[in-house]
């Protein structure tokens, strides 16, 4: 119910997942709306279930009015259902907020994990950069951010297929010693895990395919994340601006427009749906408010690639296999 399109974007992108990935879905949120896209889309022979929910959270909400006082709302109807193992996955484009603090009450967390993590998967010179927190965490400690490489690990392992990622710790200097209090304690407990860790990566890193994983806090993940969405619009609109300004460049662009279509592709974000959170007891993922129908329609399939890959187990014996080989346990918040 959630997003810039509300139902009938969402909806369009679930059944898209049924036809092409055999995808089950359950569609929470207002019966009636859900069922008038489904007719239109012709969808009631396909793994297609709708369960209503009576309230909505709006972007502009807390989430914590959002878990105090919308108890029947679409989002935490359907993070409910997760928890009750009725769905493997939560998938949402509605309040970010609010999606992230149900999943993590309601569903819960991992065992051995403090605190949930998004994930953002960038494009890069070769294939992808996994930035985590990128915005879950705006305060986390040392260990957090530990915690965040070892999801990031396993994520681009399991889903990405890498078979041993890179692991960088974002820092304002590629030397040891270089970054602020929480860089340089998160240095020390990366150095001494059995993770490929690549030492302190910059800002650079992220986009030039020299890093897989890019652990930072939320605030600066957030921060980055956003600088690096306006850019890319920014970019766009440039090359636009210029290949329509006289005849030359109009012919030009259109000679261009294979590669031109090849370049969007290899940047598209909605190739990969959205951002996974991760620590989750469950599979969550957060989608852009302004997901289109392909955008949707691949988080579908992402998370049916994490419950089919067991990424879950894989994350907890991994953060288990952290604690024993630190040998003591930090006082945890």
């Amino acid at each position: 119910m959630g997003g810039d399109h509300g139902p009938a974007v969402v909806v369009e992108g679930a059944v898209a997942a049924a036809r092409e990935f055999g995808a089950s879905v359950i569609l929470v949120g207002d019966k009636a709306a859900i069922e008038r896209e489904v007719v239109r889309l012709d969808a009631h022979a396909l793994a297609v279930e709708i369960r209503h929910a009576s309230q909505v959270v709006g972007m502009a909400e807390s989430p914590s009015h959002a878990l105090r006082r919308k108890r029947d709302s679409s989002l935490r109807v359907a993070a409910e259902l997760v928890k009750e193992g009725r769905a493997a996955a939560f998938i949402s484009a509605g309040n970010t907020g609010a999606a992230m603090a149900i999943s993590m009450f309601v569903i819960g967390v991992l065992p051995g994990v403090d605190r949930p993590a998004i994930a953002a998967v960038l494009p890069n010179l070769k294939k992808f950069t996994i930035l985590i927190d990128a915005g879950a965490n705006v305060d986390p400690k040392p260990w957090h951010l530990l915690q965040f490489a070892v999801m990031g690990h396993v994520y681009a392992r399991d889903i990405l297929g890498l078979d041993s990622p890179r692991v960088g710790l974002l820092s304002v200097g590629e030397e040891e010693g270089k970054g602020n209090e929480l860089t340089k304690e998160a240095y020390e407990l990366l150095k001494e895990s059995s993770l490929n860790f690549a030492g302190n990566v910059e800002g650079r890193d992220i986009y030039n395919g020299t890093c897989d994983v890019v652990v930072t806090d939320g605030f600066t993940g957030n921060v980055a994340l956003k600088i690096s969405e306006s850019l890319a619009e920014m970019l766009g609109s440039m090359i636009r601006e210029e290949l329509l300004r006289d005849l030359r460049s109009k012919v030009g662009a259109k000679l261009a427009l294979p590669a031109f279509a090849r370049f969007r592709r290899r940047i598209d974000y909605t190739e990969m749906g959205g951002a996974p959170l991760l620590g989750i007891d469950g599979a969550a993922i957060i989608c852009h408010g302004a997901s289109p129908v392909k955008a949707i329609k691949n988080a579908v399939r992402v998370a049916q690639e994490w419950a089919q890959a067991g990424l879950n187990e894989h994350i907890k014996a991994a953060i288990e296999a952290e604690v024993a080989r630190d040998g003591r346990e930090e006082t945890r918040e």
